[in-house]
């Protein structure tokens, strides 16, 4: 229900860090609520998503863009009920979510109108918030760089994360075969009920041997690596001729030593993003993209954040601590204005 016009408070709680290290570091603190700026709009969050990033930030190895509230979120979904100079596309009232450069661990955050999307019909509140961080990351790299097209296979490590519960889905409603790696039985299980084509528990099995054979020597179009390292010279391996790696992350080191031949042989592409620090128009054209192309599947249930659990605003660490254990898609973390009616 949209309201017209909103008394708001002059503070709010958020989550800042109190130094760098484990989720203790997480502490609420009542802190003035922003406003607006020109261009941007005030959203009373309902709910924000907990990310890797925001792990990584947690431990100063991921500072946030100048300008950016200095305490975590990168994701939010909930009601408009301010709006700077300039910001016109949305109404007080309006239900949104929206991708932040850092901020979101709050009861209010702002963010450039040119970020925010529409929560569509049928999404809950919960749901929104775990969608924008995953779902840009998603179309820009496996779509826009990755070029993936109907019938390719697409490669994803980490399958079972946010990201790759994401990136199953949105290869599956766009018609292409996906094939996984993950790490324990029960996740084997859980990609397998996303109808993932290919999975391999990266425990016990080769996945390059495995997805060349499943795919009668082809090997992978398309691969997102959150990963790095030794998995670098593995993919280069794996991929199909003029197939396209997409470098997202480096969880297990950021160099490699490669075999220049097979990208020449092959004629791949090795590409690579970060999404936090491009500018707004960048993430604004992204944005259209997806609400044209990708909220119609978020409509249709046929692609939507898989939220593992939720955790009151106030209990961030926990939800820390929860994300750093084994998990299976979204964590979110709902404020005192959750539910909205």
């Amino acid at each position: 229900m949209r309201r017209a016009t909103v008394e708001l408070a002059r503070e709010m709680t958020a989550i800042v860090l109190n130094g760098f290290g484990g989720p203790e570091v997480l502490t609420p603190r009542q802190m003035p609520v922003p406003v607006p700026k020109s261009g941007e709009i005030l959203i009373e969050v309902a709910a924000a998503g907990v990310n890797r990033p925001d792990v990584l930030q947690r431990l100063g190895a991921y500072p946030p863009p100048q300008g950016a509230p200095d305490w975590p979120g990168l994701e939010v979904s909930g009601r408009v009920v301010a709006r700077g100079e300039g910001a016109e596309r949305f109404a007080v009232g309006d239900l949104v979510m929206a991708l932040l450069p850092g901020g979101g661990y709050a009861d209010y955050a702002t963010v450039a109108e040119g970020s925010v999307m529409p929560v569509p019909e049928g999404l809950d509140l919960a749901s929104a918030a775990a969608f924008p961080e995953t779902f840009f990351t998603v179309w820009h790299n496996v779509f826009q760089r990755g070029a993936l097209k109907e019938s390719e296979t697409l490669l994803v490590h980490g399958g079972t994360s946010g990201i790759g519960t994401t990136a199953i889905q949105l290869a599956k409603a766009f018609g292409a075969r996906v094939a996984v790696t993950v790490g324990s039985a029960d996740k084997v299980e859980a990609a397998r009920r996303l109808g993932v084509d290919h999975i391999y528990n990266y425990r016990t099995e080769d996945f390059v041997e495995g997805l060349r054979e499943a795919t009668s020597g082809h090997g992978a179009d398309v691969i997102l690596d959150m990963v790095g390292g030794d998995y670098v010279s593995r993919n280069l391996a794996v991929a199909a001729e003029s197939g396209r790696i997409v470098q997202i992350a480096f969880l297990r080191g950021k160099t490699a030593e490669i075999d220049l031949s097979l990208i020449m042989q092959k004629r791949l592409t090795l590409t690579g993003s970060t999404l936090r620090a491009q500018s707004l128009a960048y993430k604004a054209a992204i944005a259209r993209e997806i609400e044209e192309k990708v909220l119609p599947f978020a409509v249709s249930g046929q692609a939507r954040p898989i939220i593992e659990a939720s955790y009151p605003l106030t209990e961030a660490a926990e939800a820390h601590r929860h994300l750093d254990e084994d998990h299976v898609g979204k964590i979110v973390l709902k404020t005192k204005f959750f539910p909205m009616e």
